[in-house]
């Protein structure tokens, strides 16, 4: 399964946020997922936020909920929450291929 996640981050707070991921990812593994890849959308010089997207997968929907009920990753929610202020969840499968 395919998850995409987009995160609007406060940009005073990356440190953080690249932390929290970083633990995330780390955890996500253990149940079997993995962040494919990360885009960092340019935001203005002195914007507040910025926006980076990622392409997560997982072998199964109870893979996915595994992870999201993980006690460690639960004990990140107070970092988390200090660093992003949004979060859009899209999920779906592998599409067709072009080129």
């Amino acid at each position: 399964m395919l998850i995409v996640v987009v995160l609007t981050v406060r940009s005073d707070r990356v440190d953080d946020f690249r932390r929290f991921e970083a633990e995330a990812a780390r955890i996500m593994a253990r149940h079997g997922g993995a962040i494919e890849r990360t885009v960092t959308f340019d935001a203005e010089p002195a914007a507040e936020t910025f926006r980076e997207l990622h392409l997560v997968r997982f072998g199964s929907e109870d893979a996915l909920e595994a992870y999201r009920a993980d006690p460690e990753l639960a004990a990140l929610a107070a970092l988390r929450a200090a660093a992003i202020v949004s979060t859009e969840i899209w999920t779906g499968s592998d599409g067709p291929t072009y080129g």
